[in-house]
């Protein structure tokens, strides 16, 4: 069975976060533990890869171009983040069997607290009530993959409403505190890690 490896990192640079994933990623060989990086981002857009007809904001808050799939989202204080640093191959998954982890995780832990959610095929993520509450993003490189999710736990919304989400224009968002969560972004964190790690040392390695 792989290792699996839990940091905490606290509130981190964004920047600094995404060079330290791709260094660890790019210096990894087939003995290294895979990790969840536990974190939060002062505010910061990411603009993904796929970056035709983005709406960019006008608020005055960074946009730092990542190499993760997708368009533009936004991280603040109050986002818990989880950074997945999986060996694929390892693990006999693939990039879609574990963006089904992610959001099997937070469906599961919602749904412990009386909350429906879905995933969309057409638009990877979570939602209630066609809000969307957690986003999905990652890169894979020699089968190994780097960036992960972003739960909204208890943060400022408005910078999202200065974007199309993840390129969806009038995406609505929604966080635990409005969904009546009383729990803080450390027990939903443990919460979170332990969904993940029991499902990703449960499949075939």
């Amino acid at each position: 069975m792989a290792a699996l490896e839990i940091r905490q990192l606290g509130l981190t640079d964004y920047a600094h976060t995404l060079a330290e994933m791709q260094a660890f990623t790019a210096q990894r060989n087939d003995q290294t533990p895979d990790q969840l990086w536990i974190t939060e981002h002062p505010p910061v857009y990411t603009l993904g890869l796929n970056r035709r007809g983005v709406r960019l904001p006008q608020n005055g808050i960074a946009v730092i171009s990542v190499d993760r799939g997708g368009k533009i989202t936004y991280h603040g204080p109050g986002q818990l983040i989880i950074y997945c640093l999986i060996d694929l191959h390892r693990r006999h998954l693939n990039v879609r069997a574990l963006v089904s982890i992610l959001e099997n995780s937070l469906i599961e832990f919602l749904a412990a607290h009386g909350i429906v959610a879905v995933a969309r095929t057409d638009a990877p993520g979570v939602y209630v009530n066609e809000k969307k509450i957690a986003s999905l993003g990652l890169r894979l490189k020699n089968q190994c993959c780097y960036h992960g999710l972003s739960l909204n736990i208890e943060m400022d919304l408005q910078p999202f409403a200065d974007i199309d989400p993840c390129g969806y224009a009038g995406m609505q968002m929604t966080q635990t505190r409005d969904l009546n969560i009383a729990l803080a972004m450390s027990d939903i964190a443990a919460d979170l890690t332990q969904r993940l790690k029991v499902k990703l040392t449960h499949v075939r390695t």
